[in-house]
């Protein structure tokens, strides 16, 4: 039933090795890389924190200067954070804040809680152990010490963690330059009139907001008309503005299907059919300089396969180097027991009892379940699901990342 037709895994393997990462590095701001891909490891200069500091407010004091029930010391200084202090004199306590360096001779602190205050005096309750809530030296990070990797999408802690070591700058990839456009002249824009037989471009929204969640430089070439000499003009402009180039509709065999034969003669086609359910037809090629991705038409069927085949292969351009999904091992709450003989991407949404409950219709025009959902269970090819079974899930916010 699926002769002809590449396996989902296939499939990937074949855009995967396809994928160019882009060679531009640019150096941004450590305060707007996030979410960028970073082209460099970076390392510290530096030992984090730089210097002993306490890690609560109290009293910095030597261990050898108290006994073992209530010992009043005389305050000789006080020391808040942002300041350095003189050495500790014999015998005394500094009261210190958190954050604040440990002056020197100090080897414990006695947090406030245990102590109590008389004038210039202090009371200290509590005999510490040496090194006692202090944080030390290089304790977080060593000077040299590998802190980002190549190759790694930045999150805010991230780029935090730059910052924590004083980097002013990071370099990453180029944003990738990605072309959008439509084919069907059934496709009208929200906000115009509907005539009789045309729908609404839901597509043009779905897929434009994917690309933003991936971070890529989006030029949206809009709406073609269903014409073949129309469909190369615009892949042919694509191609010279753009890294890749993605479309929704046309890739059938239809004699309305104009993206294909398009693809064929401004380029190559690589790929075109994948045993999954939704999104049988999916195209992959090159046209000029530009990488080609031709998505279904359906909703839904757009949306998914965007999330399994553009996704990675975009990641991939941008110059990230784990690409795969993480998947979650969750109980079904519902039967599937007429599968596809195609993998298949059931839309689910989380119940209250930790499970999964299935969408009532996985019709691929279904748009509505994918907004309910929230992610996908990756079901192979021919496997009947049970109430109660384990099942692999992807959720969107795994995807989305």
């Amino acid at each position: 039933m699926n002769e002809g037709m590449l396996s989902v895994d296939q499939a990937l393997e074949v855009l995967l090795a396809g994928a160019r990462p882009v060679g531009d590095v640019e150096e941004v701001p450590t305060l707007h890389a996030s979410q960028r891909v970073l082209a460099r490891a970076q390392h510290s200069a530096m030992d984090v924190p730089p210097m002993d500091n306490s890690a609560m407010d109290g009293y910095a004091v030597r261990v050898a200067d108290l006994g073992n029930g209530d010992t009043r010391m005389r305050v000789s200084q006080r020391i808040p954070a942002g300041t350095v202090g003189a050495a500790l004199e014999p015998g005394t306590a500094a009261r210190i804040f958190t954050g604040a360096a440990v002056p020197l001779g100090a080897d414990a602190i006695v947090m406030q809680e245990h102590c109590a205050a008389d004038g210039d005096h202090v009371s200290v309750k509590h005999k510490p152990q040496r090194g006692e809530w202090i944080r030390h030296a290089g304790m977080d990070v060593k000077r040299d010490a590998e802190i980002l990797g190549a190759g790694m999408k930045l999150r805010p802690q991230d780029i935090g963690l730059a910052a924590s070591v004083g980097i002013k700058t990071l370099p990453v990839h180029r944003k990738v330059r990605l072309a959008l456009f439509f084919t069907g002249d059934e496709l009208v824009m929200p906000g115009d009139p509907l005539p009789p037989g045309r729908i609404y471009n839901s597509n043009r929204f779905t897929l434009n907001g994917l690309a933003q969640v991936y971070g890529c430089e989006i030029r949206d070439y809009g709406i073609v008309p269903d014409d073949l000499a129309a469909t190369r003009t615009v892949l042919r402009h694509a191609a010279a503005e753009n890294d890749v180039i993605v479309t929704s509709g046309g890739v059938s065999v239809g004699d309305e299907d104009h993206v294909k034969p398009a693809v064929e003669a401004e380029g190559e086609l690589l790929m075109w059919r994948i045993a999954m359910k939704p999104g049988r037809p999916l195209a992959f090629g090159r046209v000029g300089g530009a990488a080609f991705i031709g998505l279904p038409g359906n909703p839904v069927s757009s949306f998914i396969t965007f999330l399994v085949f553009v996704r990675p292969f975009l990641l991939r351009t941008q110059g990230v180097a784990e690409v795969a999904p993480r998947s979650i091992g969750l109980r079904a709450g519902f039967d599937w027991l007429k599968p596809d003989s195609r993998r298949e991407f059931l839309r689910v949404k989380l119940n209250a009892s930790g499970g999964l409950d299935l969408y009532p219709t996985q019709d691929s025009a279904v748009l509505t379940s994918t907004s309910w959902a929230d992610g996908l269970v990756d079901n192979p090819a021919n496997h009947a699901i049970r109430t109660g079974d384990e099942v692999r899930f992807l959720p969107f916010a795994e995807l989305y990342r």
